[in-house]
């Protein structure tokens, strides 16, 4: 099991983890982080608070990927589109029947061969389900049958009026904190994983829960922390 070390430090781990949850769940500017640390005795630079997002959000990222909850058999899947750095992207998306976020794929096109590169994605990561609903989409329909010709897959296809709905309303979420989270994410990896940034935070809100991430809050809403004087201003 990862645990993120914070040896050597000048803050105690919620600090750190706080200020790295409030930059990548929020549209918040480091500015802002930085004067709302300092109203709970926090005196931490903007230029510090960057390093630490640079530093922590890929261990986080793989520490969040490995405390993941199992999802259910029955999924909905969709996709919707975005522009990015001018360019429309689609962005396929994937819950179980609770609402539970499986996967994504951020792709250039929409299409067979874009819907099938997804289910290969979310089914090798955690297996075939039972049963798929979809919307009218004729890309996800080929996709869906070609991987079920191919691995002899027994999965129930539906496409019922108002099922998907859950994934659909799921995407607005998506949106309203995409763009704070693609200014970030592109500095790490580049455009394409950019989307990711925001789907680990969805995919374990409510999921860590072991010593390593949890104490902090990160995952679990606002609390309060003790005061800390120690400076990090270069």
């Amino acid at each position: 099991m990862m645990t993120i070390e914070f040896k050597g430090s000048h803050f105690e781990r919620d600090v750190f983890l706080w200020g790295v949850r409030w930059y990548v769940a929020y549209p918040l500017s480091y500015r802002q982080i930085e004067e709302m640390m300092q109203e709970r005795g926090v005196e931490v630079d903007h230029s510090t608070l960057h390093r630490w997002v640079l530093r922590y959000v890929p261990l986080l990222e793989k520490a969040f990927l490995a405390r993941k909850r199992p999802v259910g058999s029955s999924w909905r899947m969709d996709e919707t589109y975005m522009r990015i750095k001018g360019v429309w992207k689609y962005l396929y998306r994937a819950v179980d029947k609770a609402g539970a976020t499986i996967d994504f794929l951020l792709t250039a096109n929409r299409d067979r061969k874009a819907a099938l590169r997804f289910l290969y994605k979310a089914y090798g990561r955690h297996g075939v389900p039972q049963k798929i609903t979809i919307d009218k989409s004729g890309a996800n329909t080929a996709a869906i049958d070609s991987y079920k010709t191919q691995h002899d897959a027994d999965i129930e296809t539906h496409q019922p009026k108002y099922l998907n709905n859950i994934v659909e309303q799921d995407h607005r979420a998506i949106k309203r904190v995409l763009s704070q989270t693609l200014r970030l994410i592109r500095r790490l990896y580049g455009g394409r994983h950019a989307v990711g940034g925001v789907g680990r935070w969805r995919l374990t809100s409510r999921a860590v829960t072991s010593s390593g991430i949890s104490s902090c809050g990160v995952c679990a809403g606002m609390w309060p922390i003790r005061s800390a004087t120690a400076s990090s201003r270069r």
